[in-house]
């Protein structure tokens, strides 16, 4: 399974901000979308993410406020990335070997979407349980030779 398949059924829906855009407008925008993550476009690239955990970070480091803080000076300026065609197994790996929960997909410089730990792990789920009911379909319609032991002969 590849990135792609995670992205044709979750839709292509993308939240931005830019650089310059205070954080508390980047809280907001999380907030009322109920999302987790961000991308920070920057001149029509992806220039970051901001996540929660860097929110967080920051109205710590504040005192406990959003303030007047730019989403520049807390964003992650080098995130994880993966491209339509990147194994699950790969963003697996990538994803528990950064912590990142979320991930920007790039089709060279093209942002294609975010995907995140979550998606992964649910398609990773469908993907057993889709396999479990072939095998259990599979088993349940096997064959029985006759002579075979467990079988008991017509009477």
């Amino acid at each position: 399974m590849k990135v792609s398949d995670i992205l044709r059924v979750k839709g292509n829906t993308l939240y931005t901000v830019t650089p310059e855009q205070p954080l508390a407008d980047a809280v907001s925008i999380m907030a009322d979308h109920d999302i987790g993550s961000l991308v920070v476009i920057g001149h029509g690239d992806l220039v970051g993410m901001l996540t929660f955990r860097e929110v967080i970070s920051a109205i710590v480091a504040n005192g406990g406020q959003v303030g007047t803080t730019q989403v520049r000076s807390v964003m992650d300026d080098h995130p994880l990335t993966c491209t339509p065609e990147t194994e699950i197994d790969e963003v697996r790996r990538m994803m528990l070997g950064r912590h990142a929960r979320y991930m920007p997909v790039l089709n060279g410089r093209t942002l294609m979407g975010v995907i995140s730990f979550y998606d992964v792990a649910k398609s990773v789920v469908d993907a057993q349980d889709f396999e479990n009911r072939m095998l259990k379909a599979y088993i349940r319609d096997w064959p029985v030779e006759e002579g075979a032991e467990g079988t008991s002969p017509a009477v």
